[in-house]
């Protein structure tokens, strides 16, 4: 009984002290998840980017913790990873703009046309692809883009084929795969958009067009701009569907699992440019209010 009196009365004081304090309660209870974040991901980033400095033994494979730059010499004096590389970040931004054209009138019908009721439904319906395996999805395609396949029996009527395995289908695939991240974002920005400010434009006199491109499209910007994020990283880090329905293409992602076992710091040295590029990128659109809109 003795013992127990001062160990309350020191849970008291604590508690009124961080009562007294909150910034310090908010500092410990973001303290567990913020070492994580520190120790899981920055760390293994760290180690990532040091290991790109050691080198490999071509007799038996091994690393050798020799600290040279000769991988980041090789990224920048090597045709084929510097065409890789341009190519990678070529699919990430046509796959960003192709699922923002496709989501805006989608986020349109779901956020101002169709009825209140209708809404969450149709948001669940946007987010049920998302409960499927990606590996099912992306052997689906796989499935239409074949020779003799659903899109060749389709398009055969109008004398034309499918685009095959490719370039094409894997911007297709990756299309696809993550428009959802798109369509949520700009249906949020869409939802918040005062319905005052359509009747303004109307009663000035101006159309559609004129509508969309001053009013509208400046105010749903930051939402496209991080639904944007999620597409080009995700399309910028892909390797499995260009291995579904790539064929022979190759980007920056296959480049690094294929030299996982072969070359560990050379597979460490091109894993760091995806991340340069997507730092780059969030610097870009952090001006445009992105990142609030997350």
């Amino acid at each position: 009984m003795t013992k127990t009196v001062p160990t309350a009365g020191c849970v008291r004081r604590f508690a009124g002290t961080l009562h007294r304090r909150p910034r310090l309660q908010l500092s410990l209870l973001l303290s567990a998840p913020l070492a994580w974040l520190v120790l899981a991901y920055l760390g293994s980033l760290a180690a990532l980017f040091m290991s790109a400095f050691w080198t490999t033994d071509s007799f038996t494979s091994s690393v050798v913790k020799v600290w040279n730059t000769d991988n980041f010499t090789a990224l920048f004096t090597t045709d084929v990873y510097r065409q890789v590389a341009l190519r990678s970040i070529g699919v990430a931004l046509v796959v960003t703009v192709l699922c923002a054209v496709i989501a805006f009138p989608v986020a349109f019908y779901t956020a101002r046309i169709a009825r209140p009721r209708w809404r969450p439904l149709l948001v669940v319906a946007i987010l049920t692809p998302l409960w499927a395996s990606y590996l099912v999805k992306a052997y689906a395609w796989r499935l239409m883009l074949a020779e003799g396949g659903l899109l060749d029996w389709l398009l055969a009527p109008l004398g034309l084929h499918g685009p095959g395995y490719g370039l094409t289908a894997t911007v297709l695939v990756l299309t696809y795969l993550w428009l959802p991240y798109m369509i949520l974002p700009i249906h949020a920005g869409l939802e918040q958009l005062p319905a005052s400010l359509l009747d303004a434009s109307a009663d000035l006199g101006a159309r559609t067009g004129r509508t969309f491109c001053l009013v509208v499209l400046p105010m749903i910007l930051p939402s496209i701009a991080a639904g944007s994020i999620f597409t080009f990283s995700l399309s910028l880090g892909d390797y499995i569907a260009v291995q579904i329905v790539g064929g022979k293409t190759q980007l920056i992602g296959n480049l690094i699992y294929s030299n996982i076992t072969l070359d560990l710091p050379l597979a460490a040295a091109l894993g760091t440019v995806p991340v340069v590029i997507i730092v780059f990128y969030l610097l870009a659109v952090r001006r445009t209010g992105a990142l609030s809109s997350l």
